[in-house]
């Protein structure tokens, strides 16, 4: 039963669409080692690694009939070069076209034949630099069973932890035939009611997805013979095309602390005011009206205490929270104490994990957060939102992948559909890292949106230079942690 997809896995499965690819990324770029770049050794790195992500070597095997969710199964022709792939910029590759290339790949499906994760090792950087894309499928990171293979990747020393030293991984099990399959769903029924419960949960899900598409189809036949204008579009919403642009922004951590200390909040506050002050800046250059759209609603994940759940599970460790953004505000720290007004609720549960708690989690945790937050995001199909907002703070001291420093890392959360925008957000070793996905189509002007968002940071952090401003009238900022997120 442990290998057996949950309704939720299967449903990302079944709701993947060539527009919509349900897979997470990260982009990370490292400055190499005395010896340069060594493929091989980054190749034998992985390899020691997957030993504790054994999910990484399986592919989803369906059941015959679809009588029961399908299984993961040992791959039995895993070919680790295959997902860990060589690849290169032209010298001298420029911070540009690094972006260009994660759009392009970000935006291929995975192989559904295959184990659902790849990674890109991509050389040629200026400065000798180099970068590693890795991508997994949504259905693949829970935070449970599974968590991101780049958690585990990362060492607090440039050198190299093997941590497998004994033997080579065993070898694949054979795929099981279809009666054999058929044998095991008996046996699960039998033994384990869950199997019966998760497998008419999952055709509730299908259902219930095919009843959302047809109320879509009958709203617009409905639209249409009552002339009853529909829901207003907005620049960042509508049909996903193939193609994705990814564009990226960062500021220094100490800056958003200055920021703290002088208006109050929290440094999450702080970056969903620049998300705020970015779009406005970028929807002024559009010359988009604000009336009508004062506000953009995102999906903010966010994490929780769960005293249910053990301290090394982080998949149950994520809600989702709804702020509407302040873009039509023109002051940065107006939408500042807005942003702060709209966490209060949370806050007064004291369910919050600080951002202390989450960067001492073991490994380079954020790229599990990333994972589990968009999945909490994107299970709420039926509500109304604009984008998804994920920010997760990382370790503050450097991390080395095979002898070579991390300098920086962006993630790519995925979009959702009829979303033509995602942003994910990590603090690492003193800086703030924001990872911008788009729909090239629907936001053809990707590269504006991310200068709006470097003068969103510039305007909010130069409002904090001077004397300190007093909070709007019935707030006073209140004493934070110091390492609160």
């Amino acid at each position: 039963m442990g290998n057996r997809l949950t309704p939720r896995d299967l449903a990302f499965l079944s709701e993947e669409r060539p527009t919509v690819p349900r897979h997470n990324a990260t982009v990370e770029v490292f400055e190499p080692g005395p010896n340069g770049l060594q493929y091989d050794a980054l190749l034998a790195l992985v390899a020691d690694r997957l030993s504790f992500v054994p999910r990484y070597r399986q592919v989803v095997q369906f059941m015959p009939g679809r009588v029961a969710n399908p299984m993961w199964v040992d791959d039995p022709t895993f070919d680790l070069e295959y997902h860990v792939r060589l690849s290169a910029l032209p010298r001298p590759g420029s911070a540009e076209q690094l972006r260009d290339l994660v759009g392009r790949i970000v935006a291929r499906p995975l192989d559904r034949a295959r184990p659902l994760w790849e990674m890109y090792v991509i050389e040629g950087l200026e400065g000798g630099r180099f970068a590693i894309l890795a991508k997994a499928h949504q259905a693949l990171v829970d935070g449970v069973e599974t968590i991101d293979l780049g958690q585990l990747l990362l060492d607090l020393k440039p050198d190299v932890e093997i941590v497998d030293d004994d033997t080579a991984p065993l070898p694949p099990l054979r795929r099981p035939s279809a009666p054999g399959l058929l044998m095991g769903v008996v046996k699960d029924a039998l033994t384990d009611a869950d199997t019966i419960v998760d497998t008419a949960r999952s055709r509730g899900f299908a259902l219930a997805r095919m009843a959302r598409r047809s109320a879509r189809r009958a709203g617009k036949v409905t639209a249409t013979v009552t002339r009853r204008r529909p829901e207003r579009p907005t620049a960042i919403n509508g049909r996903l095309s193939q193609q994705r642009r990814f564009v990226t922004a960062q500021t220094s951590l100490e800056d958003l602390r200055r920021v703290r200390a002088v208006h109050g909040g929290t440094i999450n506050d702080a970056v969903l005011a620049i998300v705020a002050g970015g779009l406005r800046a970028w929807l002024m250059t559009r010359a988009e009206s604000f009336s009508g759209l004062r506000q953009v609603r995102a999906v903010v994940p966010v994490s929780v205490i769960d005293e249910n759940e053990e301290a090394t599970s982080l998949g149950s460790q994520i809600a989702v929270h709804m702020v509407d953004l302040p873009v039509g505000e023109p002051s940065p720290v107006v939408r500042l104490h807005q942003v702060s007004w709209s966490f209060e609720s949370h806050k007064a549960t004291g369910r919050g994990v600080s951002a202390a708690r989450l960067a001492g989690i073991s490994g380079f945790a954020p790229t599990t957060f990333h994972a589990v937050g968009s999945r909490a995001a994107a299970s709420r199909p039926g509500e109304s939102y604009n984008l998804v907002v994920t920010n997760v703070p990382g370790p503050q001291s450097p991390r080395y992948a095979a002898g070579a420093r991390m300098v920086a890392t962006f993630p790519v959360p995925p979009l959702t559909p009829g979303h033509a925008l995602a942003i994910g957000v990590t603090s690492y070793d003193g800086t703030v890292f924001f990872g911008i996905n788009t729909d090239r189509d629907l936001i053809p002007d990707a590269e504006i949106l991310g200068q709006c968002f470097a003068d969103a940071i510039d305007e909010l952090v130069d409002t904090a230079s001077g004397t300190r401003q007093r909070a709007p009238r019935g707030r006073r900022p209140k004493p934070t942690d110091p390492e609160e997120g």
